[in-house]
């Protein structure tokens, strides 16, 4: 599919992902108040939270301030800058790939820190559906989400996760880096910090004996921190023409635990098990593995 022209791309881009204005993180539901997320510590983001603060199967705790996962951080305002000096963070690596951060714009970071960029593939959804809206083609756009397509599209990102080598490999790099005392406090993030950091943060706390139900109920807390700042991009595109339907969106902007499903059944098809994914999906052997539980866990 031909790229967007730059212009129309920026505008697109600035009706679906404009910064929230300073906000408050909203209530975390009952079942995940166990961990405090800093979702609020930030104006430019919607869903920066701290990974800290589960319960493994064995009494440990994951560590606070030492892992963060987000969304971008191009629309960090200068308090932001000062938060993330203040949270002594060492790394931040950034998943999106670069047709999304030359749209986007690249992070925002205090003086010193520079992204690490570890791009994990879309599987083209970017830019079809970005080509969709600017369409401004209501047929065009039933056409790629209606039918159920949008969750279709969802299913196939999330198996890919998995199958695609270069994906693997990034992932793969960040849980080293994350074993490595030096590199922490470190921040992971893509665009709307939902999907590809939702699936690492989800393997990172299973890596470390977090129980599936916990691991699952942060991976949909994005859900909870993202839909003010989501229906507020669906009104922006039907106010300014875009889409008829906007709602379309919503299983793109959503996570659902039938997507999270979809790379756990690619995991089985392919490898077996979670440890095996770890292990040869992801290079992350058990000596390593041991290393994450010994940095990232405290009694």
């Amino acid at each position: 599919m031909r790229l967007l022209p730059t212009l129309t791309a920026a505008a697109l881009t600035a009706a679906l992902v404009t910064a929230p204005a300073a906000h408050a993180a909203p209530p975390a539901p009952a079942a995940a108040r166990q961990v405090q997320a800093p979702a609020d510590l930030l104006q430019g983001t919607a869903n920066f939270r701290d990974l800290g603060g589960y319960r493994t199967f064995h009494g440990f705790r994951v560590e606070n301030g030492l892992v963060y996962r987000a969304d971008a951080l191009n629309h960090a305002t200068d308090a932001d800058l000062e938060t993330l000096a203040g949270l002594g963070v060492r790394r931040v690596v950034d998943f999106r790939t670069p047709l999304e951060v030359s749209t986007d714009g690249a992070d925002r970071l205090p003086a010193g820190l520079e992204s690490t960029a570890r791009p994990v593939s879309d599987t083209g959804m970017f830019e079809e559906l970005m080509g969709a809206i600017a369409s401004k083609d209501p047929a065009r756009q039933e056409a790629v989400l209606g039918g159920g397509r949008g969750e279709e599209i969802m299913r196939g990102l999330y198996r890919s996760f998995v199958t695609d080598p270069e994906s693997r490999a990034m992932f793969g790099r960040t849980l080293r880096d994350l074993a490595d005392r030096s590199a922490t406090p470190l921040v992971f993030h893509c665009t709307s910090g939902k999907d590809r950091t939702g699936w690492l943060s989800y393997v990172l706390l299973e890596a470390l004996g977090v129980p599936h139900r916990t691991a699952q109920r942060d991976f949909l807390l994005s859900n909870d921190y993202r839909r003010a700042a989501d229906a507020a991009a669906r009104e922006r595109l039907r106010a300014a023409g875009y889409m008829r339907n906007p709602d379309l969106l919503i299983p793109m902007q959503e996570v659902r635990a039938d997507y999270l499903a979809a790379s756990l059944d690619q995991v089985r098809r392919s490898y077996g098990s979670l440890d095996r994914y770890l292990r040869y999906g992801l290079g992350v052997d058990p000596r390593t593995q041991a290393r994450l539980r010994h940095h990232l866990l405290t009694r």
